[in-house]
């Protein structure tokens, strides 16, 4: 049943301003969720630990021709710190909700910061950053409109230097792909705490090659934004992150 204090549009135009990542939902989802008619929202799952506050709620949309559409929100703040802003995210996929938040739980918030283990410096910081990832298990790829995603991780980089055209023209044959965290870590650089992810995308063409886009979602900005930068290859990627922990 629709919230009676508050219209779909009103609370679907909310949700969209308030996300994060409102800009990565594929634009047909966009299209369809103009049709809303009514909406029902639940507290689908939620998680609160002294690290971290995380909340994932279901939003459900009756569309005019009769069908239903659902939206899944993801909302989590700092443990640590009672002031710290919460943070929105929404996800067309439950699929895609559940990795946000592993990804909250088990590399950025729950994982103890740099600084809190005693006697660590800025060389061990950057140590770790550049260090080698573990041996990489096989990868299994899912055919699930992988072109679609490899535009959305492309379209919301906010790097200058990320893949060009010629990257994303290859992209548009790939019918396929693969998400592994390669990275996470959460540390305190200069006054600020900062947490970095770094995630490949590898994808599998039509003529049978690979390729992938090495993402880097960090907060060392200095609102604590979360900010997303892609680049071609991983060694780029960590030493993205490395000039990150030296400009905070």
């Amino acid at each position: 049943m629709s919230d009676p204090y508050e219209t779909t549009e009103q609370h679907l135009d909310r949700l969209l301003r308030r996300a994060l990542n409102s800009f990565d939902l594929p634009d047909s989802t966009v299209d369809l969720l103009g049709s809303a008619l009514a909406h029902s929202s639940t507290l689908h799952s939620s998680h609160h630990s002294p690290a971290l506050h995380r909340e994932t709620y279901r939003h459900t949309y009756l569309l005019a021709d009769g069908s239903d559409l659902t939206l899944w929100e993801l909302v989590h703040s700092g443990g640590r710190d009672e002031q710290a802003p919460r943070r929105h995210e929404l996800y067309d996929d439950e699929g895609d909700v559940h990795v946000a938040a592993a990804r909250l739980a088990g590399s950025l918030s729950d994982a103890p910061a740099f600084g809190d283990e005693g006697g660590q410096g800025e060389l061990e910081i950057l140590t770790l950053l550049m260090a080698a990832p573990p041996a990489p298990v096989p990868r299994t790829y899912a055919p699930d409109n992988s072109a679609d995603h490899a535009r959305r991780v492309l379209r919301r980089a906010e790097n200058r230097d990320r893949p060009g055209e010629e990257k994303a023209r290859l992209l548009r044959s790939a019918f396929a792909h693969h998400i592994t965290q390669v990275f996470g870590r959460q540390c305190q650089v200069g006054d600020q705490e900062a947490g970095f992810t770094l995630y490949e995308h590898a994808f599998l063409l039509l003529d049978g090659s690979e390729t992938s886009l090495w993402e880097v979602e960090h907060t060392a900005t200095p609102d604590g934004r979360h900010m997303c930068e892609v680049y071609e290859d991983e060694r780029a990627a960590r030493a993205a992150m490395e000039s990150r922990t030296r400009i905070c």
